[in-house]
């Protein structure tokens, strides 16, 4: 009866790490808002590393993050590096292209609570009197993220913090532009 349920037991491992070999070799996770406020007010706010304690959802999870700046004051070859506790982890992004006011692409590099190299991405878009914010995140799936994919959702995981910052982003956007664009 043992060998049996040890038996059964291998072919549903096995199964499991056949069928996550088989989950697609990359990710994106997204998320829009429409702010008020013109493409340039918001791309100063996100172009510019310092400016991002006002409304990253990263910054409340460890007030006491210790952060660097490198390279540029803003746009590309501006570099952001953090060390902090164990949900914020540690890692830096690079600048990598800043099309004002239209799109921002950063190179996302972790390398603690786990090792991951990513690709973040704004783009503005005009929409009336708004502007509307796409902020993406993509980059591989390796096998090790494949089969934790079957147990965690990195949409439901990341995608909740993008909200919450698109939100704090949108409040100190039309803050700053007097509720209008």
């Amino acid at each position: 009866m043992i060998k049996l349920i040890v038996v059964v037991v291998l072919l549903l491992i096995t199964a499991l790490l056949l069928y996550a070999a088989t989950r697609p070799d990359s990710f994106r996770v997204q998320r829009s808002i429409g702010i008020r406020a013109a493409p340039e007010k918001i791309f100063a706010l996100l172009n510019d590393f310092h400016n991002w304690a006002d409304w990253s959802p990263w910054e409340k999870l460890d007030p006491a993050m210790k952060k660097t700046w490198q390279g540029a004051s803003s746009g590309v070859g501006a570099v952001h590096a953090w060390e902090g506790n164990s949900k914020v982890g540690q890692g830096c992004m690079e600048i990598m292209e800043a099309s004002a006011p239209g799109r921002l692409l950063i190179k996302l590099d972790f390398f603690k609570p786990f090792e991951a190299h990513n690709m973040a991405e704004y783009t503005l878009e005009p929409r009336g009197d708004s502007t509307e914010v796409t902020w993406a995140m993509y980059g591989p799936n390796r096998y090790f993220s494949k089969i934790m994919g079957l147990f965690f959702s990195m949409d439901r995981m990341v995608g909740g913090q993008f909200e919450d910052g698109l939100a704090r982003l949108k409040v100190l956007a039309e803050r700053q532009a007097g509720g209008g664009a």
